[in-house]
């Protein structure tokens, strides 16, 4: 994940920051607690590709 591409993209839902989870290939969002995934190294900033975050994972 190119760490320029980061400074540019928001949340759809929230416009805020997201946060690249190497590990999961995910763009998180800690305010809405959803994780974007990465299709191809493109983000799909879908709210309705997104998937929830559990309890512990919004606390990282």
């Amino acid at each position: 994940m190119d760490h320029r591409l980061l400074e540019i993209v928001a949340c759809p839902v929230c416009n805020g920051n997201l946060y690249f989870n190497k590990e999961n290939q995910e763009l998180i969002c800690k305010v809405d607690g959803l994780a974007y995934p990465l299709r191809d190294s493109i983000p799909v900033l879908l709210e309705d590709a997104a998937r929830a975050l559990c309890v512990d994972e919004k606390h990282r």
